[in-house]
């Protein structure tokens, strides 16, 4: 297939959605009505002292049923930023396949990567395309952060259904335990937190979570699955370890299950 030639007029320059417009493709697939789609769940954002970490749990559901055990919902958007998803999964993830390839596409045509606020008003603009699918109930609500290497310090955005993003100052959660997640974020969280710090915190909140709503997984410690977590600062992206998640949610259950066994003892008579 032989690359399209455009007029310098029409030429749709480095935003790849126009490019496929312009073609004649779909920037994302068609809705075809109601449909039973398996839907992601909580995912969280919080920002320690040398940039970001962003964490998801692995839970899709149908309706009352489990969907997937194991999706992922955190992914690198390039190098320098992350992009978490909340809502209807199979469009989530074909978002975020976009959303990658557009912003390769900017840096190839115009020989620089895009400033972190570029990166989040990219993103919006493929939420508002996708408001009319958001309508027939497949709503996607992503969770956006990266370092911004010209202020050096990790930023957050999130959206709307709309394609309306804000800044957040510290931290966000999303999702169906997105009020529970903040809710533990925001009694841990304090100015200046270190890389594991932030992530013990991003693992309590999505534990909490998980606790009080039905749609948002927990460890699974049979099966060996655990949520992501990613941290990323100015060295870029990385994937926390899958056997240090693993360490440190287990951690967490025995700090829980030795404070349920101080208060049981408390309540025992003399």
């Amino acid at each position: 297939m032989a690359l399209p030639i455009f007029s310098p007029v029409d030429d749709p320059g480095p935003d790849f959605t126009s490019l496929l417009r312009r073609s004649g493709l779909p920037a994302m697939p068609p809705a075809d009505g109601a449909l039973s789609v398996a839907h992601a769940t909580t995912v969280v954002a919080l920002r320690f002292a040398e940039g970001v970490v962003m964490a998801g749990d692995r839970r899709a559901t149908e309706g009352y049923s489990i969907a997937h055990r194991a999706m992922d919902k955190v992914f690198p958007a390039d190098r320098w930023s992350a992009v978490a998803i909340a809502g209807a999964a199979g469009p989530a993830v074909e978002m975020v396949r976009l959303f990658q390839v557009q912003l390769e596409h900017y840096e190839k045509v115009e020989g620089v990567s895009l400033s972190l606020e570029g990166k989040a008003n990219q993103l919006a603009q493929m939420v508002r395309e996708h408001l009319p699918m958001a309508m027939q109930g497949l709503a996607v609500v992503p969770l956006f952060a990266g370092y911004d290497l010209r202020r050096g310090v990790g930023r957050i955005y999130t959206y709307d259904v709309t394609g309306g993003h804000y800044e957040e100052a510290d931290f966000q959660a999303t999702g169906s335990g997105g009020r529970d997640a903040r809710t533990t974020i925001k009694l841990g969280f304090r100015e200046g937190l270190g890389r594991n710090e932030a992530i013990e915190l991003a693992i309590e909140a999505l534990y909490e979570a998980a606790d009080e709503d039905a749609g948002t997984g927990g460890p699974d410690l049979v099966r060996g699955i655990y949520p992501l977590v990613a941290v990323v600062d100015a060295e870029g992206f990385a994937a926390v370890t899958e056997s240090e998640v693993a360490d440190r949610f287990l951690n967490l259950i025995e700090r829980r299950r030795a404070e349920r066994g101080r208060e049981s003892g408390r309540g025992e008579p003399a």
